[in-house]
């Protein structure tokens, strides 16, 4: 890295300023190697290391308001990414040179700015991006600087997008927090969110716009309280053959990589495997298996179930080959005999279960009429009864209206209620 003419200025390096953040270092990145950055839309950002901050302006250049911005960069010797509209540099191309000139990064920010180009139709879109490259190249004149960086704006890009910006080697830009610059909102505000989204990730893109003047205002606030916090300010610059790009480690484009001690964080350095190729190793056999149950009998101390003896199995046995096949003996007749008694009562179980029901049906009527004669014939019982008590208390030798009368076979009736009793 110190061969590399890149310029990097601390702040002991910032003559006049000796608050000054300055930047902390340069890092180079292949567009082709990684064509998308930013984790408010991928799921990588730039490799930084803890509190490392990377400072990005969209839509300038605007005189009255950029040529701010360029002024505190400088008293603070920080460096950052310019992504510059080509209506913008066309207009202004003085204002293009001055970004190049102060040792930032140009990149380019579509021609016009449509802040809806995942609606355009992609040829617009495509036409959008060409036109911008070139009147910003166009605004830089014979001096060139112009990196192949590219942010959409609002963010809106596409599939289409992205792979267009791929053919041609362009890196796309998104973020990994803002600070609502573009809002209506108070300078202030604008310094809160900028510190409070940082400290959430801990390093990052920041993107904001040097066409605002509350971003005028809350700049000089950002840098010191960024200082103040341990921050540094990192520049971005697109490799060459002549700058090659900054060895970095795959995790170290992921926004919070794995912990070192974490196995996986080493995979990515171990190039192969060496699997080994040894003869398969022999089966186990049963006698490694093999329990020392010898204390299994031991009286048991405490409150619960003592175990039981040792079991008298065989602690080993012969086992068969796999290829051969054990014929078993077969089961001999008197397995399946039954005693004759056995037989009888099961016959007799089975007739009993299998009664015909009309049969039962039938008993259950014959029951019925018996119990309802028997009911009649106490009731007659009764009726006598009564009828034979005033007799009973009536004066001797007075007739009886119920007295028995000799039948003419010799049998004796009576009747009693209306009924025939023989």
């Amino acid at each position: 890295m110190a061969a590399l003419p890149a310029q990097t200025a601390s702040a002991a390096d910032c003559p006049g300023h000796p608050d000054a953040i300055g930047t902390s270092r340069t890092l180079v990145v292949d567009p082709h190697a990684h064509p998308t950055i930013g984790t408010m839309q991928y799921g990588k950002t730039l490799p930084l290391a803890d509190h490392e901050v990377v400072l990005t302006f969209d839509d300038g250049p605007l005189p009255k308001y950029s040529n701010e911005i360029l002024n505190i960069l400088a008293a603070h010797c920080a460096k950052a990414t310019f992504f510059l509209v080509g209506s913008q540099a066309h207009a202004n191309p003085e204002g293009v040179r001055k970004v190049r000139n102060a040792g930032h990064t140009v990149g380019t920010h579509t021609q016009n700015h449509p802040t809806g180009m995942d609606r355009l139709p992609f040829e617009r879109s495509k036409q959008e991006i060409e036109q911008g490259i070139a009147s910003v190249t166009a605004a830089l004149g014979d001096g060139g600087g112009l990196a192949p960086f590219l942010r959409i704006p609002g963010l809106r890009r596409t599939e289409e997008i992205e792979e267009y910006a791929a053919s041609k080697g362009l890196q796309l830009w998104s973020a990994d927090f803002p600070a609502d610059d573009w809002r209506d909102v108070t300078a202030n505000r604008v310094y809160e969110l900028a510190m409070q989204r940082l400290e959430k990730k801990g390093k990052g893109i920041l993107l904001l716009h040097d066409i605002q003047p509350r971003t005028v205002a809350a700049l000089p606030r950002i840098l010191k309280e960024m200082k103040a916090r341990g921050y540094r300010i990192v520049h971005v610059v697109p490799a060459t053959a002549e700058r090659p790009a900054t060895p970095t480690e795959p995790q170290q484009w992921q926004l919070h990589p794995a912990s070192e001690v974490v196995a996986t964080s080493r995979w990515p350095n171990i190039p192969n495997f060496a699997f080994a190729s040894g003869p398969a190793l022999p089966a186990p056999a049963l006698s490694n298996l093999d329990w020392h149950t010898s204390n299994l009998g031991a009286p048991h101390r405490g409150r619960g179930v003592p175990l039981p003896p040792v079991a008298p199995w065989p602690r080993r046995a012969a086992l068969l080959p796999g290829t051969t096949l054990a014929a078993l003996p077969a089961p001999a007749a008197d397995v399946f005999k039954m005693p004759e008694s056995a037989r009888l009562i099961l016959l007799a179980s089975s007739a009993r279960r299998a009664a015909p029901v009309p049969q039962a049906r039938s008993t259950e009527v014959s029951s019925a009429k018996l119990d309802g004669k028997s009911r009649r014939q106490g009731r007659a019982a009764a009726a006598q009864a009564a009828t034979t008590e005033p007799t009973a208390q009536a004066p001797r030798g007075a007739a009886s209206a119920t007295a028995a009368k000799p039948a003419k076979d010799g049998k004796r009736t009576t009747r009693v209620a209306g009924l025939k009793k023989r």
